[in-house]
């Protein structure tokens, strides 16, 4: 028996791709990317993390192409904790180690459509001139243990970091009883931001 009642949960779907990044000093980077989200969210289809191959600048363009494919459904039945994609950037370094090149994360669009966003991407930074000739000489860079923080807001206000680099995710947003459940999302015209 099939109840028609209203829904329980709402589904949010992610279909898109992390289509590549402007890193001007760096070559042959590849992406790491993880979502992070409320205790409310669940994923129900799809994969939570993953990471592309390696890309190296062609000789016409300083871009990075990826064109990694993104496909998750989330389930919840609050928006609060919605869903931010995090990613981050690797590649090696004059030693050959694979280090850090870039953080960064967004939100995942909140009405459906088409959308494009360009994320900043940053590094954190030592915060004395001895760490940072350290840390070149042993190959080891400041790096998160959990790249996740970067969504969160608790302790990153004394992390030193600097700007680097840029990555381009485009996004395909469905939703499933939103509307139902009384949130409104509204049309959705394509944005870039």
């Amino acid at each position: 028996m099939e109840t028609t009642g209203n829904p329980s949960v709402f589904l949010l779907t992610v279909n898109g791709q992390i289509e590549g990044a402007n890193f001007p000093d760096y070559d042959n980077l590849y992406c790491k990317y993880c979502y992070v989200y409320g205790h409310d969210w669940a994923p129900t289809t799809g994969l939570e993390e993953g990471i592309t191959q390696i890309t190296s600048k062609s000789i016409q363009s300083h871009r990075l192409i990826w064109n990694f494919p993104l496909e998750t459904t989330f389930k919840s039945t609050d928006p609060s904790g919605w869903p931010q994609l995090v990613v981050s950037v690797y590649g090696p370094d004059d030693f050959g180690n694979d280090v850090v090149r870039g953080y960064g994360a967004t939100h995942i669009p909140f009405t459906p459509g088409q959308h494009k966003r360009t994320i900043p991407m940053f590094v954190p930074e030592p915060t004395w001139r001895l760490q940072k000739f350290t840390g070149w000489l042993l190959g080891r860079r400041p790096e998160y243990t959990d790249p996740k923080v970067v969504a969160q807001g608790e302790g990153r206000e004394v992390t030193r970091v600097r700007s680097q680099g840029f990555v381009t995710v485009s996004f395909q947003i469905m939703t499933k009883d939103m509307k139902k459940m009384g949130y409104d999302t509204g049309p959705s015209t394509p944005s870039t931001v």
